[in-house]
């Protein structure tokens, strides 16, 4: 238990009711998760408004609730009024849980793509090196071998501060995350202090939340601004991404580029790239990676240069990043045919998906034929961008669909169709709405030496449609169907 006038000493606030006395056990922005003792949060949110919800916080046995909506101060509860209820929730949570990001090192990974592959790699390294690793991603989140499942890329504050706390409770020496765009604009990783924050690259995503591609530049930046130039801090920057170089111009950190193009600190050369994995050089120092395609040229170099900032040898790194096989749901090669290949990928990005075509086709002896679609409730700009990617590396395309959530899954289409069009003629693709058909007609259509990439959902293990996760996972989907058709 902890002394709420203690704790809110800590947090910028504009007034307080009568709090003397008050103990709280714990924080919770959820009137329904809230139980006796706890601090309640009060926050605006998209689709409702914590206050509104108050009076349930209270009924639960809230002790007190923190507000920034001045009409709720109210003398039937204790109550402290902030300026920003989620900038409050992130100093509350830090304060509560004794700051225990100061107590390992916290490396950040943001960027539109490779932010799961990189911090993979990079919490590879670490164990190799004998440390016990928290890992904080897309995929699941991790205490050395513990696996505990996610909602979304980044936590909400309070969450993360108890997980940062549970690590620290575990011994962790290092924690590795992804930091996506909307958890730094939301302040959830406010209170978080990132020992090396690592940017891989900008493309266009999520364009429907931040409305233009420099307010999304800048909300990545975030991560940047906070780290300030104390000693031991670094800003690892992607020298060849034209965001990267913004970054790397504006950054006050201590910082270390790498690349493959231009003049940089730690650049890739000699690369080659094979249906089995890709080679490079740096320096004198040759590279053999499992993993295959540019992008994870730039992937493993972005954690070669965060060991470097930690003092693990190249060698070292090396040979820790040459043991990785894979990561789910990233160019990930489906078992069961001989004849074709069969890759699942989370490309739901126009650059995402160029990149996985395009390695692709470096070792490509058939068709590439390409099972892809779009989210729904997302940004539609990017539909016909997808749509134009697909047609101009493949060969053939089956349109389909994605998370649909709220929207029409045949409008999604349509919006794809006019970039793919450009490109492709008619007899050339197909939309097929059933996502599952739409897979079993590629591998229909497979012949010898041809590969189907299958692109937008990779480690996803469900579809979103009207409010409701129905199981579905493009892996075993396309396992099932080949075991079927092989019998």
């Amino acid at each position: 238990m902890v002394k709420l006038e203690t704790l809110i000493g800590k947090i910028e606030k504009k007034s307080v009711s009568k709090i003397i006395g008050l103990e709280i056990t714990g924080i919770k922005y959820d009137s329904r998760q809230v139980s006796r003792g706890d601090l309640f949060v009060a926050i605006k949110g998209f689709k409702t408004d914590g206050h509104l919800y108050i009076g349930k916080a209270m009924e639960n046995g809230a002790s007190a609730v923190v507000i920034e909506d001045e009409k709720y101060c109210s003398d039937q509860y204790p109550w402290i009024f902030v300026a920003n209820s989620r900038s409050a929730l992130a100093d509350l949570s830090a304060a509560f849980y004794d700051y225990p990001s100061r107590k390992f090192t916290l490396i950040g990974v943001t960027g539109t793509n490779g932010k799961t592959t990189t911090t993979n790699l990079i919490a590879k390294i670490f164990e190799d090196q004998g440390k016990k690793v928290g890992l904080i991603g897309t995929i699941h989140n991790r205490i050395g071998d513990k696996i505990i499942s996610v909602e979304r890329t980044t936590p909400e504050s309070s969450d993360l501060q108890k997980l940062f706390q549970e690590m620290v409770e575990n011994d962790v020496n290092y924690v590795v995350m992804e930091v996506s765009s909307h958890a730094l604009d939301l302040e959830r990783v406010r209170g978080s202090e990132f020992d090396i924050a690592v940017f891989t690259n900008l493309t266009q995503d999520h364009l429907d939340y931040h409305q233009t591609m420099e307010e999304y530049y800048q909300a990545k930046a975030k991560l940047f601004k906070g780290m300030g130039t104390k000693n031991g801090k670094f800003a690892v920057i992607n020298g060849d991404d034209s965001w990267g170089q913004k970054l790397l111009k504006e950054t006050e950190s201590a910082k270390i580029s790498y690349g493959i193009d231009y003049e940089v600190d730690i650049k890739a050369e000699n690369i080659k790239i094979s249906a089995s994995g890709v080679s490079y050089h740096v320096g004198t120092n040759p590279v053999k990676l499992q993993l295959t395609g540019k992008f994870n040229v730039y992937n493993s170099l972005a954690a070669l240069t965060v060991a470097l900032a930690e003092g693990v040898s190249l060698k070292d790194a090396i040979a820790s990043l040459e043991k990785v096989s894979g990561i789910a749901g990233r160019f990930q090669l489906v078992e069961g045919t001989e004849d074709f290949a069969v890759i699942v990928d989370y490309a739901h990005t126009p650059d995402s998906l160029v990149n996985i075509l395009t390695t692709a086709r470096e070792f490509a002896r058939g068709r590439i034929i390409t099972v892809f679609g779009c989210g729904g409730d997302r940004d539609r700009s990017k539909r016909p961008l997808m749509g134009k990617a697909a047609a101009q590396y493949s060969d053939y395309c089956i349109v389909t669909s994605d998370n649909p959530r709220s929207e029409d899954p045949e409008r999604i289409i349509k919006d794809i169709l006019p970039g793919l069009e450009e490109i492709m003629d008619k007899d050339k693709y197909q939309t097929i709405i059933d996502r599952k058909r739409a897979i079993e007609e590629a591998i229909n259509l497979a012949r010898k030496d041809d590969i189907i990439i299958i692109a937008g959902k990779g480690h996803e293990t469900y579809q979103e449609i009207k409010g409701r996760k129905y199981p579905f996972d493009d892996k075993r989907v396309a396992e099932e169907i080949l075991k079927a058709v092989k019998e």
